[in-house]
């Protein structure tokens, strides 16, 4: 809106980061830190490692991030349930290699019991940014790595069976199960161990062997299935294959080189006071449990597993997450190859409706938000933690909450890990595609945003439209031109829209997220007499994304314009849209 043009976005996500290499890197000159609508190519320099500083010292608008904290902090409050979402919460972003910002709010300990009943004020602890949590899941990616590293040691083949290296491991058909299977979760095992781990067997040795004689739900590759058993396996080999124990592998291979002080298995008795309770539990009788891992199978085989047991702080985590955005290096230190990393953040599902790398989640928006792609890594743990990256715009998101605490019957938290990632994903900049301005909507879910023009008058039997339209939101989002010849009765105007990512041929609407460009788009309306127009957003009820732009809207007829939204922005009615410089 108004005049000025830029130019077109860069290539499409996914093919740019997995051809890109260390010559691939781009400049801040040419892209611009903070700018979410042109994203980098390559890994970030070797060479960064985080500073602290301010969202508009990495170029960031500070208000989805301020927006995003209040949210956090009434979720921790009763709400109508009579409870909180969780406890408490500490939440970190890193962008471009700044850590912008830090927010700890609530309690790390706050409950007596599972009913719920609070501690004295004196005999709580609150949140600090230095809080200690049970990653839970989230420690399925440090065996990941520790299992890579031994790829690129020779020592270990992601296509050879696991029986090759733990011949037990091959009862109940599972001898050409592969340790990328593992990896990628389509191995074929049942999600859990059954009966449980620690309630079927007696001693670490039996529950040990009984992880390794588990038996498949599916044919290997047949399927995605999340498995605990796949991570648990993976921990077992790395075991075997180093003759060390897995928490002696993290900390001299990963936590150890990175500086990553706070992160461990079984933390020692001296940092309690900074660790977050998670759940009171009566069945194993543990009590509150805090200290200990909270996965009942990783605390019957001593706190130390390939899918659950790490403990870390928010800090150490952007550790991880920089080292992984740096390909695999931070502060002089590597611990993967840069082809190991963007292997990792790899879809190696193919053919299947899942995606998934080597570890790492692939763009899941249901915790990733705005910030999801086809390279956007991450993982969740079910004590409630977040983990995400995304080299695209070279940031991390992070949100450590104790949602167990004191029930683990008090709900998801999803709501709260895609708010979080998608605040961050806001506050970067999308630069209009004509003029100083466009019609921004971020309507939430389940809402309708509309565009509408008066009755406009043909100078022929056609009426043209022709828009820039930026689409960042779930795939079940849609944003449509629509015409009206009585302002009731809407219909859709087919669209075709060109640009990386743009959907192909003919469309009715148009969806898509990742690809973080302009596209543009070109529909053509018979009219026989007046003929209204509108453009309408319309969200489901899960998950929106970064939003929706419309700019440089121009309507003509008979090769004339009728309607210029550039000149004329008061020719449109806006319900749910708003100007928006970035």
């Amino acid at each position: 809106m108004r005049a000025g043009k830029l130019g077109v976005a860069a290539m499409t996500a996914v093919l740019a980061f997995t051809t890109a290499g260390a010559s691939a890197i781009a400049t801040p000159e040419q892209h611009g830190s903070g700018r979410f609508d042109r994203p980098w190519h390559g890994f970030a320099p070797a060479r960064t490692v985080l500073r602290d500083g301010t969202p508009a010292d990495a170029g960031l608008d500070p208000a989805p991030l301020r927006a995003v904290e209040q949210r956090i902090d009434a979720w921790t409050k009763p709400g109508t349930s009579g409870h909180p979402l969780f406890s408490g919460a500490v939440g970190l972003y890193v962008h471009d290699g700044v850590v912008v910002d830090r927010h700890a709010v609530g309690g790390a300990l706050r409950y007596a019991d599972g009913t719920g009943t609070e501690l004295p004020p004196s005999e709580q602890v609150p949140m600090r940014e230095d809080t200690i949590f049970d990653m839970a899941s989230i420690s399925k990616l440090f065996t990941s790595v520790a299992a890579m590293q031994l790829v690129e040691r020779h020592q270990l083949d992601l296509a050879a069976p696991v029986a090759g290296y733990l011949p037990e491991f091959a009862v109940h058909g599972k001898g050409q199960v592969t340790v990328q299977q593992l990896l990628t979760h389509t191995s074929g095992f049942d999600a859990d161990p059954s009966p449980p781990l620690w309630q079927g067997y007696p001693d670490i040795p039996s529950r040990r062997a009984a992880v390794l004689d588990s038996p498949l739900k599916f044919a290997p590759g047949s399927r995605y299935l999340y498995s605990d058993l796949n991570l648990m396996t993976l921990g077992f080999l790395v075991e075997k294959l180093t003759g060390a124990t897995l928490d002696t592998v993290v900390r001299e291979k990963i936590t150890g080189p990175l500086g990553m002080r706070d992160t461990g298995y079984n933390p020692p008795a001296g940092k309690l006071a900074r660790i977050a309770a998670t759940e009171f539990q009566t069945t194993p009788p543990r009590g509150m449990v805090r200290g200990q891992v909270h996965d009942e199978n990783a605390w019957s085989l001593g706190g130390v597993s390939g899918h659950a047991g790490v403990f870390s702080t928010a800090r150490d985590m952007a550790v991880l997450g920089q080292a992984i955005l740096n390909g695999g290096t931070y502060a002089g230190h590597r611990i993967l190859r840069e082809d190991t990393v963007r292997a990792m953040l790899t879809n190696h599902i193919e053919g299947l409706p899942e995606v998934h790398g080597l570890g790492f989640e692939l763009d899941e928006m249901f915790y990733m938000g705005g910030l999801s792609s086809p390279v956007t890594g991450g993982h969740t743990g079910y004590t409630g933690t977040t983990f995400v990256l995304d080299p695209e715009s070279r940031s991390v998101a992070i949100l450590l909450t104790n949602r167990v605490h004191p029930n683990r019957g008090w709900g998801s938290i999803n709501d709260a890990r895609e708010a979080w990632a998608t605040a961050l994903s806001r506050s970067m900049a999308v630069r209009p595609r004509a003029g100083r301005d466009a019609w921004f909507s971020d309507i939430g879910n389940t809402g309708t945003a509309t565009l509408t023009t008066g009755p406009l008058r043909p100078r022929n039997d056609s009426v043209r439209a022709s828009f820039s339209a930026f689409v960042d939101t779930e795939t079940s989002d849609t944003l449509a031109l629509e015409a009206s010849t009585d302002g009731v009765a809407w219909q859709p105007v087919p669209l075709r829209a060109s640009g990386p990512g743009a959907p192909e041929g003919v469309v009715n609407a148009l969806s898509g997220h990742g690809h973080r460009s302009w596209w543009h788009v070109r529909g053509e309306i018979p009219a026989n007499g007046p003929v209204s127009l509108r453009w309408r957003y319309s969200a489901d009820k899960s998950y929106t994304g970064r939003g929706v732009l419309v700019d440089g809207i121009r309507v003509t007829s008979g090769g004339r314009t009728i309607l210029d939204g550039e000149h004329d922005p008061s020719s449109l009615t806006a319900s749910g849209w708003r100007p928006s410089t970035r």
